[in-house]
C-alpha cells in the first residue's frame, strides 16, 4: 500500500496495530501520497493523514454509496471514462444479465440469466446452469469464457478465461443499437427509514421504485448489473421512471452525498469531492487508488455489506490488481505464504483425508449458550421485498440449515459417535453413508447442532494452544465463564422467552452450567485463559525454538531460531504435542484400537461442489452426500500408530497430490529431496517414511512442498492451470523453478517468497504483491460464478436479506432487537439518583500492548494507566459528573466492567472504547453491580450470527477452511456507564 497515491485508511489504524509498518506511511507521505482517514474518533494515524473524515461508527457504507454515486455518474455515465468502463467489462459482472421477476405493479431483480435458458446448444452445453449470459454491442446474446461452468467442465479445457475475444459486452441495455427506449419500474430494498412500529431490527427496512432500461432475451425481461447499479446508487438518466435524487444535495433518496451526510454527519461537498479525487487519481495513475481497511470495518454486524461498498469503488476506478490500488486488508482472514506446506501438516493430510474442521463463531456460539439468549428472528434482518424464507427462524435456526445442507460444517457433527455409527453400519450391512442418511430420515439420528445442551454433545475436552480466547478473542466472556467452565458470572438478562426461541434446536429448561471437563492451554505468558485452565504447559517464546514465521501482508518467509534452551519446564510447542502423540498412543492400545471414522465433509470452494445450487435457488431435495448435504466420508484411525505418523510424512502427498485453491501439486522429487534432507525412519512400522520428528525437519517439509517456497511446484501449478486457461502463466515462476528455500536458508536472512498460483499476486521480477495482479494481467478468472468481481449476488438469502447489490445498513439498534431494560442491574440504589449515559461500546484493537500481547509488561503499563480503561468523550463524561481517571462502571445485559475512565477530546460523543486484549490480571476490582471481579471487555459482547455469512455449496459462496463462515462481531454493541464509589475493593 506505500505505492498508492492516494490512499484511503478506512477504520485502519496501523501506527497502533502495525508499529512496524508505520514508517511506511510517513516515507509515502513524503513522497506526495494523500492520505484520507476515515474514522470516528481522532484516531494516532489521523495526524498522518491530509482529511479526516470524522464517520459516525458503523455508517462507512453510506459515505462509500455516496462516493460511488459520484464515481458512476460524473466518470462511468457521463464521461464515460474509458479505463473505467473498459475495467468494469473486463474484470466485472457489471455487463452480465440479471433476469427481473414481476412483483405487484412493478419489477425486482432475480437471478442471473444463465445459458440453461438460451434456445438451441448454448442452453444444452455442460454445466449450463453455471455459464451467465451478457450481450455484445449488437445486442446478441452471448456466453464469454471464465465462468464457473467453464472452470469445472472437461469439455472447456483451456476456455477458463476472461479472454474476450472479439465480443465487446455491452454494459447498459439504453446502449443497444435498437434499444427502444423500453424500461421497467424497479422496487429496491432500503434500510435508512425511521422503523415502524413492530420493525425491531436497525433502521427502518422499506423499498425505493426506480427504472432501468430492459429488452427481452430468450422470453425473459432482463437488464444489466450495471443499469441496476447506477439504480441502487441513485443515478438516473433521462426517461427512466422512479424515484430520483435531483442532485448531489438531495438527501430525500440513498445514493447522495447529501443524503449521506444526515448519516454519517461527513459534510456532502467533502464526500463528493473525495470520490471525485478518488476517480481521478486512479485515471491519472493507472490505478494507484487503494483503501486499506482494518477492524474498524471489521467486525459489525453488517460488515460484509460495508466491505462491499468498499471494493465496489475500487473495481469501479480500475484499482482491484494494480500494485499501489485496489483493497488492501490489515484484519480478517490472514494465511501463511507456504499455504499448501502448511495445510498438509496441519491437517495430517499426508496420512488422512479430509481433516475434520469446524467454524470457530458456530463453536462457540452453541458451545457456550450464547444461542439460548439471542432469540433474534431471522425475519427481522430481512427485507421489505422478501418472499417469507425467513419466517418463523431464528438466526440460530439458519446456523442449523446452513449444516444440514452441508454449506458449513460443525463439530460435533451427529448426536452420536461417528466411530460408533461406522460399526453400527458394518453391523447393518450397510455402507456408512447410506447409514447415516437412512437414520436422518426415519429420525433415529441428528445433528448435534440441534441439541447442543444434550451431555452427549457436550465439547468435553479443549486444548487452547496459544489462544487467549478468555481474554482476548471470545465474544460473550461471561457466557464462556457461566455455560463453558461453570463458573461464577456476570450475565444480567434471562434466557430467550418461549416464543423467541430457535424451533430447530431441542430446548432443554436447564442450561448446563459447566460443559468442560478439562480445559489445558499452552502459552508462554499467564493470560485469563490460562488462570481458568486446568491444566496450563509453559510454552516457550519466539526465542526459544524452531519455527517459521510468514503473514499475507508481506512478501517474507522468517525463521525462528533459539536464542537459548527453552527454560525452566518450557517446550516448544512441537514437543509438547510430540509427547501428548505418544502418551496419547500409547493409551489408544487398549482404548481404541484401529476405527473406522466418517468425516461430514462440506460443500467446498474451488471444487465442483460449488455447483450444487443451481441458480443459488434453496430447494427441499432429497438426502444426497455432496450435493443437498455434505460429503460422508469414511475415514481409517489408527489410533495406536498416531505417534508414529505423527513424526513421519506420509505416503498421500504423492500419491494424490497436495490441493490448493484447486491446483493440485505432485510433490514426487520433494518427498525424494527430503528423505535425504532429513532421513528416513529405519525401524518400526514406518520403516522408510521420511522423518517429520523435530522441528526443523518439520519446517523443511512445509518449505518443500509449497510453491512459494519452491519453484518447481509453483511452475508445476502454473502449467496444469495453462492447460485449464488456456493463458500463459508458469513464465511468471520459470526463473526461479530451480529455486528451493530451505529452512537454513531462512535462518541466514528472511526469504523472498515466489510467484505462486497458491496466491492471486505477482512478485514476478521484483515487484512487489499485489492481490489479484494475475488475474488482470494473465487474464486468469477469480474464483467466482462469472470469473469476475461481482456487484451482484443471487442466492436466494442474499436476495432474502436484501444485498443482491452494495447497500447500506444501519448498526443494529440493540435496545429494539433485545430491549434495554436490565431490572436492578446496577446494584445501586435507585434513590441514590447515579446519573448513567447510554453509548455506543467499541472495543478496537489493543493500545498500550504488544499488538495483542504484553499490555502487563511493565514498560507496556508504564505508558498506560495500568489497568483496564474506557476512552470517552468530554460531553458524555460531564452528562455523568465524571472527571478523567475516576472509576466507572459500565454495564448491559451481558455484564459488567469497571475500569478508570480516560475522558479525551479526541472521543465523539456517544461512543467509549474499551480497547480489546486486557486480561482480569492488573488491577481489576470487584464491581457494585455484580459483586464479583470486573469483566473484560468481551463482558459487554456476546455473539450474533448474521444469516449471509452461513451460504455454502455456491460459486464464491461456497466453505473453504480460513475462507468463508460467520464472524464474531461486537461493535454493534452499546453500555450503560455510570459512576461509581472511588473507593474500590479487590477481593
Amino acid at each position: 500500500w506505500w505505492n498508492s497515491s492516494y490512499l484511503m485508511m478506512w477504520g485502519s489504524n496501523v501506527p497502533v496495530t502495525r508499529t512496524p509498518d508505520a514508517h511506511f506511511m510517513v516515507e509515502a507521505r513524503y513522497r506526495g501520497q494523500k492520505v484520507i482517514v476515515v474514522s470516528p474518533d481522532y484516531a494516532d494515524n489521523t495526524k498522518f493523514a491530509d482529511e479526516w473524515l470524522a464517520t459516525h461508527p458503523g455508517t462507512d457504507a453510506a459515505l462509500a454509496i455516496a462516493m460511488g454515486h459520484v464515481i458512476l455518474k460524473e466518470f462511468l455515465l457521463e464521461r464515460k471514462t474509458p479505463m473505467f468502463i473498459d475495467y468494469m467489462k473486463k474484470f466485472s459482472d457489471s455487463a452480465y444479465l440479471i433476469e427481473l421477476v414481476k412483483r405487484g405493479d412493478a419489477w425486482v431483480p432475480g437471478k442471473f440469466l444463465m445459458a440453461d435458458a438460451l434456445p438451441g446448444k448454448d442452453g444444452t452445453v455442460a454445466n449450463a446452469a453455471f455459464k451467465p449470459v451478457l450481450l455484445d454491442q449488437n445486442a446478441s446474446p452471448v456466453v464469454p469464457n471464465g465462468s464457473l461452468g467453464h472452470r469445472f467442465s472437461d469439455d472447456d479445457a483451456g476456455l477458463w478465461n476472461l479472454d474476450l475475444g472479439d465480443v465487446d459486452p455491452l454494459l447498459s441495455i439504453a446502449d443497444a443499437p435498437d434499444y427502444d427506449k423500453k424500461s421497467a419500474s424497479i422496487d429496491l430494498p432500503r434500510f435508512d427509514l425511521e422503523p415502524k412500529p413492530g420493525q425491531e431490527h436497525a433502521g427502518g427496512s422499506g423499498t425505493i421504485r426506480r427504472g432501468v432500461p430492459v429488452r427481452q432475451v430468450a422470453g425473459r425481461t432482463v437488464t444489466t448489473v450495471f443499469d441496476l447499479l447506477l439504480a441502487q446508487y441513485g443515478v438516473g438518466r433521462d426517461g427512466l421512471p422512479g424515484q430520483w435524487p435531483t442532485g448531489y444535495d438531495d438527501a430525500s433518496a440513498p445514493g447522495t452525498p447529501a443524503w449521506q451526510e444526515e448519516i454519517t454527519s461527513v459534510p456532502a461537498a467533502q464526500a463528493t469531492r473525495i470520490g471525485r479525487e478518488f476517480a481521478e487519481n486512479a485515471e491519472r495513475s493507472g490505478g494507484r487508488s487503494m483503501i486499506l481497511m482494518g477492524a474498524g470495518t471489521n467486525h459489525w454486524f453488517h460488515s460484509d455489506t460495508i466491505y462491499r461498498t468498499f471494493l465496489a469503488l475500487t473495481m469501479m476506478t480500475g484499482c482491484q490488481g494494480v500494485n499501489g490500488g485496489g483493497w488492501a486488508h490489515y484484519v480478517g482472514q490472514e494465511k501463511v505464504r507456504p499455504l499448501t506446506g502448511y495445510n498438509q501438516y496441519a491437517g495430517a493430510a499426508d496420512w488422512s483425508r479430509p481433516p475434520r474442521q469446524a467454524i470457530g463463531t458456530a463453536f462457540w456460539y452453541l458451545a457456550t449458550d450464547q444461542w439460548r439468549y439471542d432469540g433474534l428472528p431471522a425475519n427481522q434482518l430481512a427485507s421489505a421485498l422478501a418472499r417469507g424464507a425467513f419466517d418463523d427462524r431464528t438466526t440460530a435456526d439458519c446456523l442449523v440449515e446452513s449444516v444440514k445442507r452441508g454449506w458449513m460444517p460443525s463439530y460435533p457433527t451427529f448426536s452420536r459417535n461417528p466411530l460408533d455409527l461406522c460399526d453400527e453400519a458394518e453391523a447393518a450391512g450397510i455402507p456408512p453413508a447410506q447409514y447415516i442418511v437412512d437414520s436422518l430420515q426415519d429420525g433415529s439420528l441428528h445433528y448435534a447442532c440441534e441439541d447442543p445442551d444434550s451431555p452427549a454433545n457436550f465439547p468435553r475436552v479443549i486444548d487452547m494452544w496459544r489462544a487467549n480466547v478468555l481474554g482476548s478473542s471470545g465474544k460473550g466472556n461471561e457466557y464462556f465463564l457461566k455455560h463453558l467452565l461453570g463458573t461464577d458470572a456476570a450475565i444480567r438478562v434471562g434466557e430467550a422467552a418461549e416464543g423467541s426461541r430457535p424451533r430447530e434446536i431441542t430446548w432443554r429448561d436447564d442450561a448446563p452450567i459447566g460443559k468442560l471437563d478439562l480445559l489445558m492451554t499452552s502459552d508462554f505468558r499467564m493470560t485469563s485463559t490460562t488462570l481458568f485452565s486446568d491444566i496450563v504447559l509453559p510454552t516457550a517464546t519466539w526465542y526459544e525454538k524452531y519455527d517459521l514465521s510468514s503473514t499475507d501482508m508481506h512478501p517474507f518467509v522468517h525463521s525462528f531460531s533459539p536464542a537459548i534452551d527453552s527454560p525452566w519446564q518450557t517446550r516448544s510447542d512441537f514437543d509438547t504435542f510430540k509427547v501428548l502423540a505418544e502418551a496419547f498412543s500409547a493409551l489408544a492400545r487398549t482404548h481404541l484400537g484401529v476405527r473406522r471414522d466418517i468425516v461430514a465433509a462440506p460443500l467446498q470452494h474451488d471444487t465442483p461442489d460449488a455447483m450444487a445450487t443451481p441458480h443459488g435457488a434453496v430447494q427441499d431435495l432429497p438426502l444426497v452426500p455432496g450435493v443437498t448435504m455434505a460429503k460422508l466420508i469414511v475415514v481409517e484411525r489408527d489410533y495406536p500408530a498416531l505417534a508414529d505418523k505423527w513424526k513421519t510424512l506420509g505416503p498421500l502427498a504423492e500419491k494424490l497430490g497436495m490441493v490448493t485453491k484447486g491446483v493440485t501439486f505432485h510433490p514426487d522429487r520433494e518427498v525424494e529431496m527430503l528423505a535425504r534432507l532429513n532421513g528416513v525412519a529405519e525401524s518400526g512400522p514406518m520403516s522408510g517414511r521420511v522423518r517429520l520428528d523435530t522441528d526443523r525437519r518439520a519446517c523443511e517439509m512445509v518449505l518443500a512442498f509449497s510453491g512459494t517456497t519452491n519453484g518447481r511446484l509453483a511452475v508445476q501449478g502454473f502449467r496444469q492451470l495453462e492447460q485449464k486457461t488456456g493463458q500463459k502463466l508458469a513464465f511468471l515462476a520459470e526463473e526461479h523453478e530451480g529455486t528451493h528455500i530451505t529452512f537454513a536458508d531462512v535462518q541466514v536472512q528472511p526469504r523472498s517468497v515466489i510467484t505462486s498460483p497458491e496466491w492471486s499476486g505477482s512478485e514476478h521480477g521484483g515487484r512487489r504483491y499485489t492481490a489479484f495482479a494475475v488475474n488482470v494481467e494473465q487474464l486468469k478468472p477469480w474464483h467466482t460464478l462469472t470469473g469476475r468481481q461481482h456487484f451482484f449476488l443471487d442466492h436466494d438469502w442474499m436476495e432474502e436479506l436484501g444485498e443482491n447489490m452494495p447497500i447500506y445498513r444501519p448498526p443494529l439498534d440493540m435496545a429494539r432487537l433485545f430491549g434495554d431494560a436490565v431490572p436492578g442491574a446496577t446494584g445501586v440504589d435507585a434513590a441514590s439518583g447515579a446519573a448513567e449515559v447510554s453509548v455506543r461500546y467499541l472495543t478496537p484493537h489493543s493500545k498500550w500492548s504488544i499488538h495483542s500481547e504484553y499490555q502487563d509488561n511493565l514498560f507496556m503499563l508504564s505508558l498506560s494507566r495500568g489497568g483496564p480503561t474506557i476512552w470517552m468523550s468530554v460531553e458524555d463524561a460531564a452528562k455523568i459528573g465524571v472527571r478523567d481517571n475516576e472509576w466507572i462502571e459500565a454495564y448491559n445485559r451481558n455484564g459488567v466492567v469497571v475500569a478508570r475512565a480516560i475522558v479525551s477530546h479526541r472521543m465523539p460523543e456517544g461512543t467509549v472504547y474499551m480497547y480489546h486484549a486486557k486480561d482480569r490480571t492488573v488491577d481489576v476490582p470487584i464491581t457494585e453491580t455484580s459483586k464479583m471481579r470486573g469483566g473484560i471487555h468481551n463482558s459487554l459482547t456476546r455473539i450474533l450470527l448474521k444469516p449471509s455469512h452461513l451460504i455454502g455449496g455456491y460459486a464464491q459462496l461456497a466453505w473453504a477452511f480460513n475462507y468463508l463462515g460467520p464472524t464474531g462481531n461486537q461493535r454493534d454493541e452499546v453500555t450503560t456507564i455510570r459512576r461509581r464509589s472511588q473507593e474500590v475493593q479487590y477481593r
